[in-house]
């Protein structure tokens, strides 16, 4: 017995999710093309705008990249669930505000896993009281280092892209 014969879908389901998933072309296109317009976000903010980091700008580059890339493919079906057959300001506000808020906590959550990773050897051994404590501390550290030291990385030119992106995809849903 197959696992669809023993637990049907409902029916509708098949088109809704067939609905929720992008073309594989825009999707996969669009997440690498989204990782290196945060990547560079991120160089034009250090190199333009003179925010200078330290001698890790190669590994944060590349944690706004592959945040960007992360937050492209789940932001992509939420907006469109959202979004079909909405109207065009309907599509803008999604775009704006789900890509936005998705890609920027897929960047702090790339972000505080390479700090609990960074961390990790000087934590108390393995599902051990104290290891449970140093994870919610180390990771509410890291959000609140990204958080005051990271989202500036992302401003003036990942929201000037985000924003742009947005005006394109709500023109072309007309």
């Amino acid at each position: 017995m197959n696992a669809t014969a023993a637990h049907p879908m409902p029916e509708g389901s098949e088109r809704f999710i067939a609905r929720l998933l992008p073309p594989k072309g825009f999707w996969l296109g669009g997440a690498i093309g989204w990782a290196l317009a945060m990547a560079l976000s991120f160089q034009l903010s250090v190199h333009l705008f003179g925010r200078a980091t330290s001698s890790h700008d190669l590994a944060l580059t590349l944690i706004y990249g592959f945040g960007g890339m992360l937050g492209w493919l789940v932001a992509l079906p939420c907006i469109r669930a959202v979004t079909h057959k909405a109207a065009p300001q309907t599509v803008l506000a999604a775009w704006l505000l789900l890509l936005g808020v998705v890609t920027v906590g897929a960047i702090a959550g790339v972000y505080a896993l390479q700090y609990r990773t960074f961390y990790a050897h000087w934590h108390a051994p393995f599902l051990s009281r104290i290891w449970a404590y140093q994870q919610i501390f180390t990771t509410a550290s890291a959000l609140y280092q990204f958080a005051v030291l990271g989202l500036r990385h992302l401003l003036p030119a990942g929201l000037a892209m985000l924003l742009v992106l947005s005006l394109v995809m709500a023109r072309r849903s007309r």
